[in-house]
């Protein structure tokens, strides 16, 4: 009974603004949305998940990354099969430069909003542009804090991506540890929709360590399994000195819902990065050119380069050159 008196006051309110918006529409779209948003537990904003289209662009454009593409996929249509989820999703993505992550959170942003990191409920931080000085760390947590809880009063489904995760001040990240777990309440909303992306090179070393051995144990790259990889992963990412994640409790809490790791691109991986490239400015038909920068970008004479160490982030670059 309680709980229903506190919220008439909110419903009247609501009721009024929309019988004002009848006369004032254009004006009043985003606030009747944000106090509708308020007072229902249902509030989904401009949510449109396409799962199907998010798993078709997984594999039809991410190359070389079977880990990536499986976790990802079952990831996501899990969580957004439960209409209550018990806590919101996290994942964490990790490898070289050019190996997919930017690509991935771009992704999941077009198929869950049908936008590419246009929607206001999309929220990217960049610690060079929102946290560059390590001495205002008291002050970045107090920010971080009222900027999680506002946006997930503002849209339960928003979506939060931490890039470059190795550069993130040490303990800032910590502030966000009781929105990920399943105790914690922000007022009016289910904050255990939203999702969470964690963007990281951290632990590149394990995880290139690895497909090296596989290589030279004479066994495909294909072959490895996320259990060869998420402890070694987990303990070097835990312990990365000068970094987001340097001893934080959402890894000793295991708030991280699923680690992602990103392997390292082999030559036909560049070559096939090197070919979208190409169709996307019309020249399809220059498979000499893709072939031409996957060979400068990937040698093959010395076996320290059969891995790319910029993955296809070169590219765009190589491409000029060549075409």
């Amino acid at each position: 009974m309680e709980v229903a008196v506190q919220r008439i006051p909110s419903v009247l309110n609501f009721i009024v603004l929309v019988l004002w918006c009848n006369v004032n529409a254009l004006v009043c779209g985003f606030e009747m949305k944000t106090i509708y948003c308020k007072i229902s537990d249902s509030c989904e904003c401009d949510f449109k998940p396409n799962i199907q289209g998010l798993e078709w662009d997984l594999y039809k454009n991410l190359y070389g990354q079977h880990l990536a593409q499986d976790i990802v996929s079952e990831g996501i249509s899990n969580f957004l099969s439960k209409e209550s989820p018990d806590r919101p999703l996290v994942l964490s993505f990790h490898g070289a430069s050019g190996t997919g992550k930017s690509l991935v959170s771009s992704m999941l942003a077009k198929y869950l909003y049908g936008t590419a990191m246009g929607s206001p409920y999309i929220h990217q931080f960049v610690p060079t542009l929102h946290f560059p000085l390590p001495e205002r760390l008291y002050q970045y947590r107090l920010n971080l804090k009222h900027w999680i809880e506002g946006n997930l009063t503002t849209c339960a489904r928003s979506i939060f991506i931490f890039d470059e995760m190795e550069r993130m001040p040490s303990g800032l990240i910590d502030v966000l540890e009781p929105y990920l777990g399943p105790l914690h309440v922000v007022y009016q909303t289910n904050y255990r929709k939203a999702i969470y992306v964690f963007i990281s090179s951290t632990g590149q070393e394990v995880i290139n360590s690895v497909a090296m051995e596989m290589r030279k144990a004479g066994r495909d790259r294909e072959e490895i399994q996320l259990q060869d990889l998420v402890e070694p992963l987990n303990e070097a990412v835990f312990n990365a000195n000068n970094t987001g994640f340097y001893k934080s409790r959402i890894i000793s809490q295991k708030l991280i819902s699923s680690y992602v790791p990103f392997l390292p691109l082999c030559q036909h991986h560049v070559k096939r990065c090197a070919q979208r490239e190409l169709c996307q400015r019309g020249e399809c038909h220059c498979v000499d050119v893709a072939e031409e920068v996957s060979r400068a970008i990937c040698p093959t004479s010395n076996e320290q380069h059969r891995f790319s160490s910029t993955g296809c982030k070169q590219v765009p670059a190589k491409v000029n050159v060549y075409l």
